[in-house]
This record gives structure tokens, sequence and C-alpha cells, in this order.
């Protein structure tokens, strides 16, 4: 009982600090670079990287590619933050392969340093720019895709508790089930229509697609994480939110999924 409180207690306090930053643009961008450093502090424990380069190149891409683009709204950092997310996608394509056809994910010293460049770091720049995706701070895209997150793994967690028989990845998580992935996918969708009556930056369609996207790559992204901790043999990313672990441990959907998120919305921006 005691440890349900403790976890419902973080929950709820980590919920309640993304909602009231959200609503403030200075704020949500010092909210995310302390997630960053501290996502980014715990990411290097679990691969064994002992150095302050990752925290430089974290503060130099955050700096120029999230806070400068959204605050000085300049358009001269476009093509550079394009080639920034098709690096980033391709370093999560990657680790989907990974994922599929490696034992372990290889750690080679380069490959250390592409990661916590191109997997890490860049996705808050990405969730910092969702924010801007109508070259004004608008945060209801970036709410509703934490809330498609935190919806789909509700249900992943629910449908594959009670009815899940199928394992997904069971080397990797063998709680998780096909029928979980599927139920949270379903209700997802589901909830992309009420999302869309209070987000109404997108239609209905765009949420749909966006719910789709989140789900599927917001469910890689966990098992993406959940390898990584395997690998380190550990059961948390870090100790910072009691009953839940790390803060990577919360986040590992999100930053995975937040290039993938900035990709299509340039696409309907494109469209447009």
């Amino acid at each position: 009982m005691k440890e349900i409180l403790t976890r419902s207690l973080s929950g709820v306090l980590y919920v309640l600090l993304l909602l009231v930053c959200m609503q403030f643009e200075h704020l949500l961008i010092g909210l995310f670079f302390i997630f960053g450093l501290i996502s980014l502090n715990e990411f290097n424990k679990l691969i064994e990287l002992k150095s302050f380069v990752p925290y430089i190149i974290f503060v130099i891409l955050y700096t120029i590619f999230g806070y400068w683009h959204l605050i000085i709204n300049t358009k001269g950092l476009d093509e550079a933050t394009q080639i920034l997310m098709v690096l980033s996608i391709f370093v999560n394509l990657f680790l989907i392969k990974d994922l599929f056809s490696e034992k372990t994910i290889p750690l080679f010293s380069s490959k250390r340093f592409l990661l916590t460049t191109f997997y890490l770091s860049s996705a808050f720049v990405f969730l910092i720019l969702i924010a801007g995706y109508h070259d004004t701070y608008n945060p209801n895209i970036l709410l509703g895709s934490f809330l498609l997150v935190w919806i789909n793994d509700s249900f992943a967690y629910l449908v594959g508790k009670n009815f899940g028989k199928q394992k997904l990845f069971e080397k990797i998580s063998p709680k998780k089930t096909v029928e979980g992935f599927m139920g949270g996918l379903f209700f997802s969708c589901i909830a992309s229509y009420f999302i869309s009556t209070f987000a109404e930056t997108l239609n209905f369609t765009s949420w749909l697609v966006l719910s789709i996207i989140i789900s599927v790559f917001g469910t890689l992204g966990d098992l993406v994480e959940s390898k990584f901790k395997r690998q380190a043999n550990v059961k948390d990313s870090g100790v910072i939110m009691p009953g839940h672990g790390g803060l990577l441990d919360r986040l590992d959907s999100i930053i995975f999924t937040a290039p993938f998120i900035y990709l299509f919305l340039r696409l309907l921006h494109y469209v447009s």
C-alpha cells in the first residue's frame, strides 16, 4: 500500500510539473533543459560512458536548435534542424534494427557518443520545437503527444495484464504482450478524437496519424531503453522518481518518438 501511494504521489507531481510548465514558454524550456541533463546522466551510466563531452554537446544543441530557434524564431536554422532530424531518425532506426537482430546493442566508443547526441540530446530539442510548430509558442500539440503516450502506456498495461497471452519481446520485456500493444494502440486512436476537440491546432485525421506514430514508436522506444537496462543489468535507469525509477524510464517513449513527431509536423507544414 505504501509503495502504491509513493508511486502515485511521485507520478502526480511529475504530471503537474509538466502541465504547469507547459503554460509558460521559458518555464518549459528550463524544465526540459533540466530533464535533459538528468536523463543524459542516467543514460551515460547505462552505457558506461564517463565523459563530459555529451553534456557539452547537449547544451550546444539545446541552446542553438531549441532555445534560440524557438525564442528568436530564426529561419536560418531550418536546414540545419532538418539535418539533425534526419540523423536522429537514422540513429533510432538503427536502434530498432539492433532491437530485432542483435543479442546486444553494440556500444563501441563512437556509437556511445552518437547515441547520447542523436538518440537523447536531440530528442529534447524536438520536444521544444514541437511546441513551436506554428512559429509561435503553443503547447497543445506537445500536451496532446504526452497524453497519447500516457494513454497508450496505461491501456497497454491494463489490456496486457488482463488479456495478454502472446509475448511481444519476451527476452527484453517479459510483461509486454501483443494484446497489450494492440490495446494501447486502439485506445490511443480513440483518444485522438477527443484530443482533437481541444487541441484544434491539428485536425482529427492528423491526431489519428499521430496516435499511431506515438503508439508504435513509443512502444519501440520503451523496448530499446529496456534493452539498454538489461545489458546494464539494472531494473531502473535511476532513482529520482520514487516508485517509478529514473526520469529516463518515464520519458523513454516520448524521447524516442520526438523526431518522428517533428517529421510528421514538417510534412504537414509542407502539404498545407
